[in-house]
C-alpha cells in the first residue's frame, strides 16, 4: 500500500510529502493519520533532526480537504483529529519550513499555516473557500490567518473566497518568500541549509519563547524572555572558538 505521506531525511532536515498526487494531495483521515506519526516522531528526534519542510507530491501542495469524505461522512477516530495534528505540526520544537507550490485551498491552507516560514513559487494559489460550501473553519484558518496576514486582509480572503497568485501572497505577508517556478527546489534547499547551519538549540529555544510570548503584552513578553530564556547552548563555546579560528587564518 502506497504511503499517504513520504518521510525523507537530509542533513538535518526531515522532507514531509503529502502523498496522493492523483487526488491533488487531498486531505483526507487516512492521510492525517499518516502525518501524526510522523510528526510525534519528528518531535522527539530534536538531536537528530533540526527542520521540517511539508511540501506535496505531483502537481501542488494541496488542494484541501477531501470534499468526498466530507459528503460521505467521514469519522476520525477522535474529536477535532485533524486540528489537533495541524497544532502539533505547529508547536513541534523545531522550525517548520511549508512549501507550497500550485494548489492550497482551504484546509490545505489551514495545514500549511502551520509552519513557522511558509515558501511559495510563483505558481502558487491559495484561497479561503469554506464560505463558497457553507463551512466554517475548524482547522485553525480564522485564528492563523489573521495572525499571518492582518485582520483587514483575512476578511477579505474568507468573505470573497477569491485566488491569490503566490506574488500576491508574498506581498499580504502570507508567504515569506516567493521564487521563481523553476528555481523553487533549489531556494527551498538553500533555505534548508542556512537555516540547519545556525544552531539547531537557539532554534528551538527562539521558537519556543515566540510561541509562548504570542499575544502578550510588551511588558509581559520582557519579563517571559528574562524569566524563561534557556542562555547558552552546548555549541556555543565551539561556534565561538570556530569563528575566531576562521578570523585569525583570514587577518
Amino acid at each position: 500500500m502506497t504511503a499517504l505521506v513520504l518521510r525523507n531525511n537530509k542533513d538535518g532536515c526531515a522532507v514531509l510529502t503529502l502523498n496522493r498526487p492523483d487526488k491533488l494531495n487531498s486531505l483526507n483521515v487516512a492521510l492525517f493519520a499518516e502525518l501524526d506519526a510522523h510528526v510525534d516522531a519528528i518531535a522527539n528526534e530534536t538531536d537528530r533532526i533540526g527542520l521540517v519542510m511539508l511540501r506535496g507530491a505531483g502537481k501542488c501542495f494541496s488542494a484541501g480537504h477531501d470534499l468526498n469524505d466530507i459528503s460521505a461522512g467521514e469519522k476520525p477516530p477522535r474529536p477535532h483529529f485533524q486540528a489537533s495534528i495541524i497544532e502539533k505540526l505547529a508547536n513541534l520544537p523545531q522550525p517548520v519550513i511549508t512549501a507550497v507550490h500550485g494548489h492550497c485551498y482551504t484546509g490545505a491552507l489551514e495545514l500549511a499555516l502551520a509552519g513557522d516560514l511558509l515558501v511559495c513559487s510563483e505558481n502558487a494559489k491559495f484561497a479561503d473557500t469554506h464560505a463558497r460550501w457553507a463551512l466554517t473553519p475548524v482547522w485553525g484558518m480564522s485564528q492563523r490567518l489573521p495572525r499571518r496576514v492582518g485582520l483587514p486582509k483575512a476578511r477579505e480572503m474568507m468573505f470573497t473566497g477569491r485566488t491569490y497568485s503566490g506574488r500576491e501572497a508574498e506581498a499580504m505577508g502570507l508567504a515569506n518568500i516567493c521564487v521563481p517556478d523553476a528555481e523553487f527546489d533549489a531556494e527551498l534547499e538553500k533555505l534548508a541549509q542556512t537555516i540547519l547551519a545556525n544552531s539547531w538549540f537557539s532554534h528551538r529555544a527562539n521558537k519556543a519563547l515566540l510561541m509562548e510570548t504570542d499575544g502578550l503584552s510588551l511588558a509581559a513578553g520582557l519579563s517571559h524572555e528574562i524569566a524563561r530564556s534557556r542562555g547558552r547552548g552546548p555549541d556555543m563555546a565551539d561556534r565561538i572558538a570556530a569563528f575566531q579560528n576562521k578570523t585569525a587564518k583570514v587577518s
